[in-house]
């Protein structure tokens, strides 16, 4: 793909993600006064208890995260993501969306489904829509404990306790649900149904499995050169064939199954993985 491609899709997938956050926003979440973890979340929260505008919040409240970004993760990001958080500033304030639905459930469920589709979105196009992530980044570099998914744990515990105490807390457990769908969302736009998995196989008959997997099955594998241990067989240090291959999620029992007609004792190993670049996945080369 050109650069000049890459570029168009990257455009679309924003524009998109934009459009998907605010009909989760004014389409769902606005007039029930729910609203989502994060940035999106604090913006939300002291639009509605100040009176200002969201569109005015939005940019206000991500912009440190924005600077944040820029030196953390590079130019180009910092400046897709500023992009796409004016343009959903934007798209709150000149697009009338209308409210879909007074049911409150429905109301939290969609309206977390939206707004993660649309980062999620905006994710694949190489920004984001809201800065929280990458503040947590930050944080879990200067801290040997925290990991980046405790801190957007604990930011969102913050944040949901807040709209207890000034929303009340029946909307904060509504708006508990909807930030769980939108995490769902995210994780389903990003990854896919079809996510990752790497698979690795120790057996005496390698080269049997290396080339059912490959002759037919079309999976691409890669052979690594290993020692066996000290195991119930008595194998000390023996030299033996490991093959390591990614597939996906929904290939894996198949997968299994033939390794274990060719060899019931082969050992398995499978682990999830985030992506897969190059190499042969689903019987073609991955760009």
């Amino acid at each position: 793909m050109s650069r000049k491609q890459t570029y168009i899709k990257d455009t679309i997938l924003i524009i998109a993600g934009i459009f998907s956050v605010a009909m989760g926003l004014k389409g769902f979440l606005l007039s029930s006064h729910f609203i989502d973890g994060g940035v999106t979340g604090i913006s939300m929260l002291l639009a509605h208890l100040t009176g200002w505008s969201l569109s005015v919040m939005l940019p206000l409240f991500n912009l440190p995260f924005l600077i944040l970004g820029y030196y953390q993760i590079g130019r180009d990001f910092a400046i897709k993501s500023a992009l796409g958080i004016a343009g959903l500033a934007v798209c709150i304030a000149v697009v009338p969306f209308p409210d879909v639905t007074p049911d409150l459930l429905l109301t939290a469920i969609f309206g977390g489904v939206f707004i993660g589709a649309g980062i999620g979105l905006a994710m694949r196009g190489g920004a984001v829509l809201d800065g929280t992530e990458a503040a947590a980044l930050l944080l879990s570099r200067r801290s040997a404990v925290l990991r980046v998914g405790d801190i957007i744990l604990v930011i969102n515990v913050l944040i949901f306790g807040l709209a207890a105490f000034f929303l009340g807390i029946e909307v904060a457990l509504y708006s508990m649900i909807t930030y769980f769908g939108a995490s769902k969302a995210i994780d389903f736009i990003v990854h896919g149904i079809e996510e990752y998995t790497a698979v690795i196989i120790v057996s005496d008959k390698a080269e049997t499995i290396r080339l059912m997997l490959t002759e037919e099955l079309k999976k691409g594998v890669t052979v690594l050169k290993g020692q066996k241990g000290y195991g119930k067989r008595g194998h000390h240090r023996q030299d033996t064939d490991v093959l390591y291959s990614v597939v996906t999620r929904l290939e894996l029992s198949n997968i299994r199954d033939a390794v274990e007609l060719i060899d019931p004792n082969a050992f398995i190993v499978q682990h999830g993985i985030d992506d897969a670049r190059g190499g042969l996945v689903k019987g073609r080369p991955l760009h």
